[in-house]
C-alpha cells in the first residue's frame, strides 16, 4: 500500500511538472497582391532564411491576442528582418508554424512563426 502512495505521488509530480505541446506547420501562398512573378529563369539567388514570430500566454484560456494579431505581429517581424525595401528582393516559400505548449486549461502559450526565403534577382 505504502508503494503505491510513492507511485501515485511521483505519478502527480511528474503530471504537473511536465509540459506538452503541439506543433501545427502550414505551407499556404500568403501573397495576396496583384503582382505575379514566375521564377521559371535563372535570373535570382537565394541569399537568405528568414523568420519572424510572436507569441501569446493564455491563463484558462483568457487573456494574449487573437491568432490573426499573432500571425501579423510574426510576419511583420520577419519583413523587417528582410529588409526587403530598394531592393530587388522578394520573399517566397513562406512557412507559418503554430506551436501551443503548457499545461492545459491552466497556463497555455501559443507560439506562431513565419519564415521564409529572400531572392534576389541578378539580371
Amino acid at each position: 500500500m505504502k508503494k503505491i502512495g510513492i507511485y501515485s505521488l511521483l505519478l502527480l509530480l511528474v503530471a504537473i511538472f511536465v509540459s506538452c505541446g503541439i506543433g501545427i506547420a502550414y505551407v499556404t501562398n500568403h501573397n495576396q497582391n496583384a503582382t505575379e512573378v514566375h521564377l521559371k529563369e535563372n535570373n535570382f539567388k537565394v541569399i537568405e532564411q528568414v523568420s519572424g514570430s510572436s507569441e501569446a500566454p493564455y491563463v484558462f484560456a483568457i487573456g494574449g491576442m487573437s491568432k490573426r494579431q499573432l500571425y501579423e505581429n510574426a510576419y511583420s517581424n520577419m519583413l523587417k528582418k528582410a529588409n526587403l525595401i530598394n531592393s530587388s528582393k522578394a520573399i517566397i516559400n513562406v512557412m507559418t508554424e503554430e506551436h501551443f505548449s503548457g499545461f492545459a486549461p491552466f497556463y497555455v502559450r501559443r507560439t506562431i512563426t513565419v519564415s521564409a526565403q529572400v531572392i534576389e534577382f541578378i539580371k
